[in-house]
């Protein structure tokens, strides 16, 4: 019976892995569309700064 409980455990946290791995690389790239987003937005206050600066 306990056997049971441990396999049925194991199939229940691979499961969960697997749907972790699938979900990952959506997570990725939403991170680095955000960072690059916040990289333009720096440069272009850059450009703002130094425009007004001369």
């Amino acid at each position: 019976m306990n056997l049971s409980h441990e396999n049925l455990a194991r199939a229940q946290v691979s499961a969960r892995l697997g749907e972790a791995q699938q979900c990952r690389p959506g997570r990725q790239l939403t991170r680095v569309l955000r960072t690059g987003r916040r990289a333009e937005e720096i440069a272009q206050q850059a450009r703002l700064a130094l425009a007004r600066s001369l």
